[in-house]
C-alpha cells in the first residue's frame, strides 16, 4: 500500500513558478514509476510528466522545457517544478504511482493522491 499526499499548489500569476511535492508512505516507493497528472474542469485528465524508478523521465510534448519532474527516494518524494506558468496550466494536479512507465502513459496507476489546486491568473 502506498499513500500519496501532494502539496505546493496555489495561486500564481502568469509567468510565475510553483514546485509541487508528493510525499509517499511505504517502503516500496523506490520501485514505482511516479507521474503527475492534471485535470481541468471540462477537460480530460492528462499525464504531464513521469519518472521511472531509475529516474528516466517523460514529458508531454507541449510542456517540455517548462516542467521538470524529479524524485528523491531517500525522502520518498517526487517533485514537479513548473516554470513560466500560463493560465491554461490551471488544474488540479495529482501524483500517481504505477509499476511501469508505459502504464502511466496509458493513464493507469495503482495509487493516486487527492490532488492540489494550481491556479494561474492572467
Amino acid at each position: 500500500q502506498v499513500q500519496l499526499v501532494e502539496s505546493g499548489g496555489g495561486l500564481v500569476q502568469a509567468g510565475g513558478s510553483l514546485r509541487l511535492s508528493c510525499a509517499a508512505s511505504g517502503r516500496t516507493f523506490g520501485r514505482y514509476a511516479m507521474g503527475w497528472f492534471r485535470q481541468a474542469p471540462g477537460k480530460q485528465r492528462e499525464l504531464v510528466a513521469a519518472i521511472t524508478s531509475g529516474s528516466t523521465t517523460y514529458y508531454v510534448d507541449s510542456l517540455k522545457g517548462r516542467f521538470t519532474i524529479s524524485r528523491d527516494n531517500a525522502k520518498n518524494t517526487v517533485y514537479l517544478q513548473m516554470n513560466s506558468l500560463k493560465p491554461e496550466d490551471t488544474a488540479v494536479y495529482f501524483c500517481a504511482a504505477e509499476q511501469a512507465l508505459d502504464r502511466l502513459r496509458g493513464g493507469w496507476y495503482d495509487y493516486r493522491g487527492q490532488g492540489t489546486q494550481v491556479t494561474v491568473s492572467s
